[in-house]
């Protein structure tokens, strides 16, 4: 196995499996064993697609068809994990693959490598209303009366675990105590007035004129963007770089690995960057260095600045550097730990508890 293959070997799984069914895309007539089953979180779908779409007009893609299921990433690792098909996943955090480890689906140095197994990023952005009426600038104003939030619950869903760490690591990376930092996710969580199963769900309330800020992936809201249903955003001056996962389980049919190589290829990664993600950048995490993948900035649509579609962040928060290492190893108890089988309350989980938003 190639260090390339290594390092970005990781698994993934979709949406609840009583909720959702695979669907055929890409080319008809494949046999079984030329077709790759996809499952992932929801917010990549379209990008998956697109990627699909050069990948079958390749040597390697040749007579290849997909089948694709999409969902909350928790929930589509647990799917996987109790027996939906898969031969590759691309899923929202580290954890939900480590759950398909577990479960003895995934190789057990799915992370091995400089890249951790990451296959595209993104960062954590403030969606608003067109004008920013509310003018919502950074975290602190997330907190002020009125304010109503919008964001996917971290028990189904990695895009909102993301969106989270960010609002914690807004206060304790500025040397807030755990303390304060705690005050504020409990602020944060009393303004939320809507709290869905996914992250691309998220973005359909907020689109469909629930509240005033949804917080959320770069990519979702430059996509809705380029979809016309738009809606400002703002980068935050401290935010978090989003790195999620993507894996070939043990048993797989055999162009998944090379369709594993395609997408971290320069044409996957271009695909990925035109879906509103920041490409791969091993050297400088988070940094947008276009030219690597054949784009300029005018080639990315829906993105707030045209000129600039991934400025760089002023204070980009990491889980390796600000968070205890890839594997959330640093906060996945401490923060969303469920009180089950011994596990801790998370302190994001009994924000959400004492909100009363659990059952949203």
């Amino acid at each position: 196995m190639t260090t390339l293959r290594r390092r970005l070997t990781t698994a993934a799984a979709l949406a609840a499996a009583s909720a959702l069914v695979l669907s055929a895309c890409g080319s008809g007539g494949s046999s079984s064993a030329d077709t790759i089953k996809i499952v992932g979180f929801a917010v990549p779908e379209a990008a998956n697609k697109a990627i699909a779409e050069k990948f079958e007009e390749t040597p390697e893609g040749k007579g290849v068809s997909f089948k694709t299921s999409y969902g909350a990433s928790g929930d589509q690792s647990r799917a996987v994990a109790d027996g939906l098909p898969a031969d590759y996943v691309h899923l929202s955090v580290a954890t939900d693959v480590d759950r398909l480890v577990d479960a003895g689906l995934v190789d057990k140095t799915w992370d091995d490598g400089p890249n951790q197994g990451i296959v595209s990023t993104s960062v954590v952005v403030l969606g608003v209303r067109k004008g920013n009426p509310k003018n919502i600038q950074g975290w602190d104003d997330l907190v002020k009366p009125g304010v109503k939030i919008v964001t996917a619950n971290p028990a189904s869903s990695g895009a909102a675990r993301w969106n989270a760490l960010a609002a914690w690591g807004s206060v304790t990376s500025q040397g807030g105590s755990d303390a304060e930092a705690t005050a504020y996710v409990d602020k944060l969580f009393k303004n939320v007035v809507s709290l869905t199963n996914s992250g691309r769900d998220a973005t359909q309330s907020f689109l469909g004129g629930t509240g005033d800020v949804l917080l959320a992936y770069e990519n979702e809201a430059i996509l809705a963007n380029q979809n016309g249903q738009g809606f400002d955003y703002v980068i935050p001056d401290t935010t978090v770089l989003i790195e999620n996962p993507g894996a070939v389980l043990k048993k797989h049919v055999p162009a998944t690995e090379p369709w594993l190589d395609f997408v971290l290829g320069k044409t996957g990664q271009r695909e990925f960057a035109l879906k509103g993600f920041r490409p791969l950048n091993e050297e400088q995490p988070g940094v947008a260095d276009l030219s690597a993948v054949g784009l300029k900035a005018s080639d990315i649509k829906g993105a707030a600045d045209a000129s600039d579609p991934f400025p760089k962040v002023k204070n980009l928060l990491t889980l390796a550097d600000d968070f205890g290492g890839h594997d959330w190893s640093g906060v996945k108890d401490k923060l969303f730990g469920d009180g089950k089988d011994g596990a801790p309350v998370g302190i994001v989980t009994e924000a959400i508890a004492k909100s009363g938003k659990a059952s949203q």
